[in-house]
């Protein structure tokens, strides 16, 4: 049950909030980073969240819907890889790259939070985060000519309401360990 293992493993979205509310310091701090430490921070961080939700997949033992966690990660995995592996993409192509991965990882969260809502109060907070990822990977995909400190604001921004969701929901998935009953 998708309950169970949020419940068991909060600290997977913990660590995902901490890590997109360090990036999102970043993107605000530098706004005058280059596009290749962009593309190095970007992939970086969507490698890792990519990891951690496979990491949370597995540590559920094959629950359903294990798949959406997966299919996230390997979303985020592969864009990590092709963003770090081809970091001399143009700024176009990198929007394009982010863009996509947000509306993808954001479809799979509203997808999971619909699977939750008959299970577990607060699961509109995965949801909302799910929305402002397709919205963000929207407004990347309308306004692709923006400049660039612009996106990185919006990154930034996204980043930041996307890390705070994500650890607001760890803390009442960690508030459900108690209604979970012990492995036997």
């Amino acid at each position: 049950m998708l309950v169970e293992l949020l419940a068991r493993h909060w600290w997977v979205l913990l660590l995902r909030g901490i890590a997109a509310i360090a990036f999102s310091v970043v993107a605000f701090a530098w706004p005058g980073l280059t596009l290749a430490s962009l593309v190095i921070v970007f992939g970086a961080y969507a490698l890792v969240d990519g990891v951690f939700s496979i990491v949370g997949a597995i540590r559920g033992g094959g629950r359903q819907p294990w798949w959406l966690l997966v299919l996230e990660g390997l979303v985020g995995i592969g864009i990590g890889a092709l963003t770090l592996f081809a970091p001399g993409v143009t700024a176009l192509a990198l929007l394009f790259y982010i863009a996509i991965w947000a509306v993808a990882t954001g479809v799979l969260q509203i997808g999971a939070a619909i699977a939750l809502r008959e299970e577990i109060e607060g699961e509109w907070l995965l949801g909302l985060g799910g929305l402002a990822s397709v919205v963000f990977g929207a407004l990347l995909v309308a306004r692709p000519g923006a400049g660039a400190l612009a996106v990185l604001w919006l990154i930034g921004a996204w980043a930041l309401a996307f890390g705070v969701l994500l650890v607001v929901l760890s803390f009442k998935a960690k508030g459900l360990q108690n209604a979970i009953p012990a492995r036997s």
